[in-house]
This record gives C-alpha cells, sequence and structure tokens, in this order.
C-alpha cells in the first residue's frame, strides 16, 4: 500500500476511496482546485511501480511551470532514493532525454515536449504503466495530450491512465471526447459542496456588487451600437448571417465567408459581407471596453484603430474610423478622460483592494481581469495607494502597446512574480486568465473578478484560488444592463449544466461496466 511508502502526508477519505477507483480504472477525477489531486496521483504511482517493478509513470501539465511544481510535490513526499524522479523541458537536449528516459522513474513534462521525442522516436511508452494528464480538459482536439495518449494506448504493455481536472466542460459531447480520448472507465467527481471534501476546505464567502453604468459611457456605447446595427444590418441584407446574432455566429460567419473567397469566389456580396462582418466584430470589441473594462483601455484601442487606418491595413478600418458615430464616440471618450471619468469599477475596485488591506495588513489579493490594458490601468491604480504593491500578472506572448512597448512576461519574471507574492512584497496580483490554471500561486483572502466570464471552466478555476487553507471572499463586480449580466448568467447556467453532464456520464460509464461483468 502506499501508505507504507507516504510518512509525511496521510490521504484523507475521499482521496482514498478515489484511489480505489484509479487502481482498477482508467479514471477521470474531477476534484475543485487545492483539494489534493496531486496525492492521489502520487498514491497511484506508488501503487503501480510496486504492482509493476521496474516500469515508469509519466505525468503530464500543460506548463513548465506546473510540471516543476507536481515534481517538487513527489519529491516533497516520497522517500529519497525511492524513486528517480525527472523533469523533461525543451531546454534539456534531445540525446541527453533520450538517456534520462531510459533510469527514471517517474517523469514530469509538457505534452508537448513528449509529443516532440516520439515523433523522432526517442524512445517509446511500453514501460509506462502509469499515465497521468493534468489539467485533463485540454485533452480534445489535436492538442499534444491527444497525441501521447494515443501512442500510449498503441504501446503500453500495462496501461492505466488517470485524467485530473477542476472542470472538464459542460456539454456531454465535450467530457464524451475527453472520456473517449484518455479510455476513461470511471469517473470520480466532488465538488466544494460534497460531505467529504466540504470538512477539509474553508468558507467562502461571496459577494456580487452590481454597479451603476454612468451616463457619459452609455452614450459612448449608444453611438457604437448605431455603427454595430448597421453593419449587422448589411450582413443580413446579403444573406450572410442568420437568426440571433452573438460575438460567436458572428466569427462564424466571417469564418465561413472567408473561406468561400479563398476557394476563388470573389464574388462582390462576399467581399462587402466580409469587411461589414469584420468591422462589426471590431465595434462589438469596442462595446465591450466601453461597457465592462475601462475608459483608457477604449481610448487605446481607438488609438489602435487610427494607426491601422493610417496604415491603410484594410478598406474597413479606414470606412470604420471615418464613421461620424465613431469620431463622436471617440470625442466623448476623451471629453470623459479629460473630465477624470473612468468607469466605476476601476474605484470599486480600488475601494475594495484598499479596504482589505488596511484591515488585514497582511492580506493576498488577486484581481482577474480580461485584458492587459485593464489590468495594467488597475495596477497603476492601486499602487498610488500606500502599503499596496501592485503586480501585472500576464502570459509570455509580447504585444506592443501604443507607445511601442512590449508587454510579456518570460517564466522566469512569472516566478519571481509569484515569489514576491509569496513573500508578502507584492500583496496585489492584477491577472489575465494565465493565473486561473495550475501555477503555484499561494492561497489568498480575496479574489476579484473585474468582470464576470462566460466560461464555467474559468469561473471555477479562477474561484479555486481562495478558500482552502483560511477563509476566502470571492467578488465579482457586475455592471448593471450591460454584457456583465448575461455573462454572470450564463457561466451559472452552465456550472449547474457541467456537474449534471459529468453525472449523467459517470452513471452511463457504471452502467455499461456492469453490462460487461454481468456478461
Amino acid at each position: 500500500m502506499p501508505h507504507e511508502v507516504l510518512t509525511t502526508i496521510k490521504p484523507r477519505k475521499y482521496q482514498q476511496e478515489i484511489f480505489e477507483t484509479c487502481k482498477e480504472k482508467n479514471c477521470l477525477v474531477v476534484l475543485p482546485t487545492g483539494v489534493g489531486k496531486t496525492l492521489i496521483a502520487l498514491m497511484l504511482a506508488i501503487h503501480r511501480q510496486k504492482q509493476f517493478p521496474a516500469t515508469k509513470t509519466l505525468f503530464l501539465a500543460p506548463t513548465r511551470p506546473l510540471a516543476e511544481q507536481h515534481l517538487k510535490y513527489f519529491q516533497k513526499h516520497l522517500p529519497e532514493l525511492w524513486a528517480d524522479c525527472q523533469l523533461f523541458t525543451g531546454k534539456i537536449n534531445a540525446e541527453n532525454r533520450k538517456k534520462i528516459w531510459q533510469t527514471a522513474d517517474i517523469i514530469f513534462s509538457t505534452p508537448q515536449c513528449i509529443a516532440n521525442d516520439l515523433k523522432k522516436n526517442l524512445y517509446s511508452l511500453e514501460d509506462v504503466t502509469l499515465l497521468v494528464e493534468d489539467e485533463a480538459h485540454r485533452c480534445l482536439k489535436n492538442y499534444a495530450y491527444t497525441f501521447v495518449v494515443q501512442k500510449y494506448k498503441a504501446q503500453s504493455q500495462n496501461q492505466r491512465i488517470i485524467g485530473m481536472t477542476a472542470s472538464p466542460g459542460t456539454d456531454i459531447k465535450t467530457v464524451k471526447q475527453i472520456a473517449q480520448n484518455l479510455n476513461i472507465k470511471a469517473i470520480e467527481l466532488r465538488t466544494r459542496e460534497s460531505e467529504d471534501v466540504k470538512p477539509h476546505l474553508q468558507e467562502l464567502e461571496f459577494e456580487k456588487i452590481m454597479i451603476d453604468f454612468p451616463e457619459p459611457l452609455v452614450t459612448i456605447r449608444n453611438l457604437l451600437k448605431t455603427i454595430y446595427d448597421r453593419k449587422i444590418n448589411d450582413i443580413q441584407k446579403r444573406k450572410l448571417i442568420f437568426g440571433p446574432i452573438t460575438k460567436t455566429t458572428l466569427l462564424t460567419a466571417q469564418s465561413k465567408i472567408m473561406k468561400q473567397i479563398a476557394s476563388g469566389n470573389k464574388n462582390f456580396n462576399l467581399l462587402l459581407g466580409v469587411s461589414s462582418c469584420a468591422q462589426a466584430l471590431k465595434i462589438s470589441h469596442a462595446i465591450e471596453l466601453a461597457e465592462t473594462q475601462t475608459l483608457h483601455s477604449l481610448e487605446e484601442y481607438f488609438q489602435e484603430l487610427l494607426e491601422q487606418a493610417r496604415q491603410k491595413k484594410s478598406r474597413g478600418v479606414q470606412k470604420l474610423v471615418n464613421e461620424s458615430e465613431f469620431n463622436a464616440a471617440r470625442a466623448k471618450t476623451i471629453e470623459s478622460l479629460d473630465k477624470k471619468i473612468e468607469h466605476p469599477k476601476l474605484l470599486v475596485a480600488k475601494d475594495l483592494i484598499e479596504t482589505a488591506i488596511s484591515k488585514n495588513p497582511k492580506a493576498k489579493i488577486i484581481i482577474f481581469g480580461q485584458f492587459r490594458s485593464t489590468v495594467t490601468r488597475i495596477a497603476k491604480e492601486l499602487n498610488t495607494i500606500p502599503n499596496i504593491n501592485a503586480k501585472v500578472f500576464i502570459g509570455q506572448a509580447k504585444k506592443t502597446n501604443k507607445a511601442g512597448e512590449e508587454s510579456g512576461l518570460s517564466q522566469k519574471e512569472q516566478s519571481q512574480i509569484i515569489e514576491e507574492f509569496k513573500t508578502g512584497k507584492v500583496n496585489a496580483m492584477c491577472a489575465t486568465s494565465i493565473a486561473e490554471e495550475g501555477l503555484d500561486i499561494p492561497e489568498v483572502n480575496t479574489v476579484i473578478f473585474y468582470e464576470p466570464i462566460p466560461s464555467a471552466i474559468r469561473k471555477i478555476q479562477r474561484t479555486g484560488r481562495t478558500a482552502r487553507l483560511m477563509k476566502g471572499k470571492l467578488i465579482m463586480l457586475i455592471t448593471k444592463n450591460t454584457r456583465d449580466e448575461i455573462y454572470h448568467y450564463a457561466s451559472l447556467g452552465k456550472e449547474k449544466k457541467m456537474y449534471k453532464t459529468i453525472n449523467t456520464m459517470k452513471t452511463e460509464l457504471e452502467n455499461k461496466q456492469k453490462k460487461l461483468s454481468d456478461i
């Protein structure tokens, strides 16, 4: 049993129960963030090594820092010399990885790294008796995860696959696809409300703050909406889009038209339609910034469009910036900023964080925002407050802003900010989606959603950043009569649907297994 090897940690009842299922069957483990999925994987690695001596465990995670985090966890809890644990990254050259593979017992890596090695036939997965896929909701389409699983199914002698996630998706088709890709035979599901998990989590206080949408911003939105409606009307008249109009249906219509044009159909109706589509999407983005973000980010976007027009990047943008309503909306934005009028959310967020830090000087806070321009603006605002050291936490992709400055953090810079956050040198992290998943970010007292997001997966991951080891608070800022309200109710509905979907799948798998055992 794993307990004979593990002396530093004792599994909780639900971890033991899930482990018992994983021992027998390929299993999808759906557990909230921070309640110990990694321990289940560790117990399983010990069990498989004992059952099949001199074989390997392959532990995959979507990012290098996350793979490293799992390696450190294993090293911390496994007795010294019990197993040779190794981290595979692109920094280790291929020849060395080939050598290390021969002697390692447990390998931690990103799926891309292993997929590349397998394509080059550097080694085979025949000796791998346990494959762990963390953040298994990514095991879809052509992602490297799927490629590694297919190779594993083809090469391994004694297979066991475990998928781990906090949120696999909302529709049955997606969950079934993940289960099929991973050859899943059982699902173990727990939520924050599960009776056996509840005692191990701290109280999570939820506060929804409804914010009035002020008159100057309503005027800006109405001007932009006039252009948007005109573009949509044009696409509809050209019979290129049908049914309710959303950002998704617009993108789908644009993609279809582009395919027709690319295949040689240079029909005038299509060319004008695709231009209207592109303009509608740009204006839709501007409306989203006005409704849910900051006036600063809207003005930055206006400048970006004007620059694109100046460089004659597309006729559509040139046409767009000449629309009278566009110029009126921009003039109103500049006038509002000159009068020190901002989106009220920014001031509410600032007050919330200032109050939290004054009540508890050791408090750690994460505020999540959709866009880099917004989190940068929030951090700038927060750093005007004494006792607050706010840092922006964004992805690695380099993007150039209007001042010609490049944004984007290297993994080294990300690790440094996390370290400063752990020690308390940084007490407010202003983060985009990069901080939602996986990274070893310490326990936080408060998570603030600058805006609701329509994705249930991302909402669950953001929420999982607090109320694990100590009481936590989740605050959501919602601007009334904007897409904020739509997104908030959409994600609530999707979350309920997700748990219903997983339970349906779980029952289906159990019935299937029962039928097979009855034969």
